[in-house]
Order: structure tokens, then sequence, then C-alpha cells
């Protein structure tokens, strides 16, 4: 039986032009939404405990440093229903319309934060207020990366897809490249009393102009081709939600298991790393922010190499070679962490950015090809929110939890390691996805 598909026989988009108009549309947006989400993961690893729970940190700061990173989690717990909401929208009126509609409400949830009054100014209402702001930007982060993953891979060449997928991945790297440059730039050139007083507002305002930029350059991409396929056709899901639940279990589960390994050890670097890093063996925090920028240039090439490679190879082959990096990296990484060299420091960091790329570069491009184009959309922001809950919601808050339990840098290098294998299990599970029709298929 010969399989084709309408979108599959065209080449990609229409010009190099719109190609990359394609390209900086996901890219840009899924760089602000993580700068977003990156500049209060990493302010929570240094300060934010002192500003919202000001009373537990003055009583007891490890575990105020523990709900601090709680604070990280309790987004991505909403980032289902964002996925939820954000599918099925985006299923039945087209990728591009959720795109504008996650950026600017992630947007709007970050410059609110920069606003906030302290638990000195109007008490536990600081700590509620921040929460709800948390929510917020976890359901617009749910509906995100699914929008931005489809219209890469879904204009992408057949033999391009990996590449073009890793587009929207290599945001996470440079939205942190601009959080933690921003945030080493600040420490560097005003004083500590300042940046705790106001500076750590800055990050988040910034947020305003960049969602301008974001907002036009998205506006100005057209929509998936495969989209307007289901729209010529009149075939789109009057309910993905429930296709989804009925005939794709296990596809939804799959990619939940793929995806738990990449982002614990992703919010490692992201967060745990850098309160570790200042808080516990008291180095610098001007030289870990450089240091963590410089792992994230290592990030950001590994995944496009991630991307390329799993055009060449199959995307179990690059997926299995990353996670097997980071696998065999755990417990060498923090032994070079613990030496308090700041050189060690930052060769810990950049290896493991091998590996998390190589996993993370293939993701949009398999998880598209995982999923029919009725219920994509749903289908792999729900499993994408769901590894994002098992696996970093609360990996830094565990990580934190495992070190002040047994004072032993290992044992968060093996709950990463378990994590690792769960995610090869799913990848193997999943098989090999290179190739499949991305349209509306006839047989």
């Amino acid at each position: 039986m010969t399989v084709t598909s309408s979108v599959d026989s065209v080449a990609g988009p229409s010009s190099k032009h719109e190609e990359r108009k394609v390209l900086a549309g996901t890219l840009v947006g899924t760089t602000i939404e993580w700068y977003d989400f990156f500049i209060f993961a990493q302010l929570t690893a240094t300060l934010l405990s002192p500003l919202f729970l000001a009373p537990l940190n003055a009583s007891n700061p490890g575990l105020a440093q523990i709900l601090s990173f709680a604070l990280i989690g309790i987004s991505f717990l909403f980032r289902p229903l964002g996925a939820i909401v954000a599918g099925h929208l985006g299923d039945r009126l087209g990728r591009k319309a959720m795109l504008v509609f996650t950026l600017v409400m992630m947007g709007a949830a970050t410059a609110l934060i920069g606003m906030l009054p302290t638990y000195a100014q109007i008490g536990v209402w600081a700590p509620i207020l921040l929460i709800t702001l948390r929510v917020i930007q976890g359901f617009s982060a749910g509906g995100e990366w699914g929008g931005a993953a489809l219209m890469a891979v879904e204009h992408a060449p057949l033999s391009k897809r990996g590449l073009f997928g890793a587009y929207p991945q290599i945001g996470v790297p440079v939205g942190m490249i601009l959080a933690t440059g921003l945030l080493f730039f600040l420490n560097t050139s005003m004083s500590k009393d300042d940046f705790a007083s106001w500076g750590w507002r800055v990050p988040f305002l910034l947020s305003i102009v960049l969602i301008v930029v974001g907002y036009l350059i998205r506006r100005a991409v057209s929509e998936s081709p495969v989209f307007k396929e289901m729209q010529d056709r009149k075939e789109e899901s009057k309910a993905p939600l429930g296709e989804l639940i009925r005939k794709h279990k296990k596809a939804v589960l799959y990619s939940t298991m793929i995806f738990i390994g990449n982002n614990a050890a992703g919010y490692l670097l992201i967060a745990f790393f850098i309160s570790y890093a200042t808080k516990t063996l008291k180095m610098q925090t001007p030289q870990i922010l450089l240091a963590t920028t410089l792992a994230s240039f290592g990030w950001l090439i590994f995944t496009l190499v991630g991307g390329w490679l799993s055009d060449k190879i199959g995307r179990v082959k690059t997926f299995l070679l990353g996670y097997a990096i980071v696998f065999a990296w755990m417990i060498p990484m923090f032994a070079l962490i613990d030496t308090k060299d700041i050189v060690l420091y930052g060769v810990a960091l950049f290896v493991l950015t091998i590996g998390l790329g190589l996993s993370y570069g293939p993701m949009s491009a398999m998880y598209a090809e995982m999923f029919p184009a009725k219920v994509r959309y749903s289908g792999i922001s729900i499993g994408y929110a769901f590894g994002a809950i098992l696996g970093g919601a609360f990996a830094a808050m565990i990580a934190e939890a495992l070190l002040q339990g047994t004072h032993w840098t290992g044992s968060i290098g093996i709950y990463i390691m378990i994590l690792c294998v769960i995610s090869a299990v799913g990848v193997l599970l999943a098989g090999e996805t290179r190739g499949r029709p991305l349209g509306l298929s006839k047989h």
C-alpha cells in the first residue's frame, strides 16, 4: 500500500524568503517565551526567596529555597491545561493564532511580575500574586511550544524536518543566553543592594519590548501548509482531545517519556546549579552566570546539530546518543563542579549541553511525525507538557531536597540517570518516525 500526501510532496516553503520568515518566527517567539521563564527560574535560585518568602527565609533558609524552587514547578502543573486549550484551538483554528496568543499572554505575566510589591510591602499577598502570575506563565508555555514546533516542521522540506524543527528548540538556549547574560550585566554594573532593591525588576520589564518585536515577526508568518490543507478539505477534528485520547494514548505516553530526562537535566542547568554554586559552594555569582551563559552556547550549537543529525541517521539513534552522554556524564560532572574551580565548573556544564542538545534537537520533528494532522497540535503539546511536569517541573526542588538529605551530589546524578533510562525506553517504544507523511494521507 502506498501512502502519499499533497503536503509532503511540496518542498517546504514557496521561497527562501518565506522559509526565513518561518524559522525567524518560531525562533524569536520561543526565545522570548523562554527568556521570560528563565529570568524567573534564575532569580528564584538567587534572590526571590528573601523578597517573597521573607519570614521563612529568615528562620529556615534551606526550606525557603526548596519552596522557591517549588514556585518553578507550580507553573508546570498548568501546562497541560494550556496544552489542551491551545491544542484544541490550534487543531481547529490554526497554528498561527495560538502562537500570537500564547506569546502575548506570557509577556504580560512576566512584565507584571516585574511590578509586584514584595512581602515587606504587602505581606502574604506578595507570594499569592506571584503564584497567580506563574500559573498564567505555565498556561501560556503549555500552548506555545506545540504551535512553534508545528509551524517549523510542517513548513519543512521532507529531508530537513529535523533541522527546521530544531529552530524552535534553540529558543531555549538563546532565551537562556539572554536571561543569564542580562543578569550577569546587572550583577556587575550595580551594587548588590541596588540589585536586590530594584535591579531585579529590570529583566521582567524588558519583556514588554521583546513581546512587541516577537508579535510583529509572528504576525508576518504564513499559516502551516498542513492546516491549510485541512481547511481546504474541511477535515478539522471537531473534538481533537477526545479523538486523541481514544486513538493515540500510546503516542501521548511515549512522547511524555521521551522528554522527562532531557527536561530534568536541563532544569539543573537552568536553576539548580546557580543556586548550588553560589549558596552552597560560595562561588561568585557573576562568574557562575558567565559560565552558564557560555555553556548555553553549547546547548544552542548541539541542539542544531541534533536536529540536523536526526535527518541523517534517524530520530531514535540521535536521541539515544544524547541520552547516553547525559547518563554517562552525571557523576563526573558533579565531581568537577564540587572542585569549586570556575573553569572546571564551566567544562562540566558545557559537556552536559552536548547530551542536552542531541536529545532536544530532534524532538519537534519526531513528535510531529508521531501524530496525525487532525490531532497533532493537541498530541505534541500534551505529551510535552506532561513530560515537563514529570521531568523539569520539580527537578530543582528534588535536587535541593536530595542534597540536603544525603549531603552527596552523586544522589542528584543518580536521580537524573534514572530519568534518562525512562526517556530512552520511551524513544525505543515510539520507534523511528523519520520520513512519515505529515499531511492528510491518501491510501
